[in-house]
């Protein structure tokens, strides 16, 4: 039993127009109903008031939601062009694409959704040509938490792997094939890093999910997260397109989708 992020499900006013934005962005092949593969893990969309309701909890929200998604590619020039694309196709320029103070070349922009997404390059320098059409190599979310290394506690024994370990300043969890990365931020310095106020509360219209590989691995780490003291949202269940699905919630409130096919 091993927990991973397969997928990174968004609430959206609408679900044709988000999917259309980010396949057009980060995906050239482009998506499928409501979800855009890519090189590492997926994206779903779904209505923001559906998303809310199945995870029991209101829709309303405001301000900062709480993280930040992130996409990697190759080169600075590449974030340049990312972030390009973006704009023309409704995103907010957030942080400008710039070398940060340790090397790092970022730009951040607000998607026509409401969230929030961290471009970065994996090189420094442009050593090598820049593609055209950049295609991210790695998909993140960056939660902010109370305490990342209470949170690495929880996640850990879930059977996740820590890759990073910075204390309580930054903890990520190795990726694995086809899976999107998992860091950890103190909710204060996540916002600080995407230039948000950290102000927000309510729905933050997201969930995560794992696709386990039968319905007694859902009921395993269902039960598991429940002893580690998470709060079953919904039970384990039949679910539309014959899934078996149950989610719960970590230690900071983010919410969690087990599902495997039933």
């Amino acid at each position: 039993m091993r927990l991973t992020l397969d997928t990174i499900t968004l609430g959206v006013p609408q679900v044709t127009a988000a999917r259309d934005f980010y396949a057009e962005l980060l995906a050239p092949a482009g998506g499928n109903g409501d979800t855009v593969e890519l090189p590492s893990g997926r994206l779903a969309f779904r209505k923001i008031d559906a998303l809310a309701a199945d995870l029991g909890t209101a829709r309303t929200g405001s301000g900062f939601r709480g993280y930040a998604l992130g996409a990697i590619v190759p080169r600075p020039g590449e974030v340049d062009l990312l972030l390009q694309s973006a704009v023309r196709h409704g995103a907010t320029v957030v942080k400008p694409a710039k070398k940060q103070l340790f090397g790092e070349f970022t730009a951040v922009f607000e998607a026509p959704d409401g969230a929030v997404w961290k471009l970065a390059a994996a090189s420094a320098k442009d050593a090598g040509p820049v593609s055209s059409t950049p295609e991210p190599t790695e998909t993140a979310v960056y939660l902010g938490v109370a305490s990342p290394t209470s949170t690495k506690s929880f996640y850990e024994a879930l059977g996740m792997s820590v890759e990073h370990d910075y204390g309580n300043k930054f903890i990520d969890f190795t990726v694995t094939a086809g899976s999107c990365r998992l860091g950890l931020l103190p909710r204060k310095g996540l916002a600080k890093d995407v230039g948000v106020a950290e102000r927000g509360e309510g729905f933050g219209a997201l969930a995560l999910t794992h696709t386990a590989a039968s319905p007694e691995e859902v009921d395993a780490l269902l039960a598991a997260a429940a002893a580690l003291g998470a709060r079953t949202v919904a039970g384990a269940a039949g679910a539309d397109r014959g899934d078996y699905a149950g989610y719960f919630t970590d230690p900071d409130g983010y919410h969690w989708r087990v599902v495997a096919s039933h």
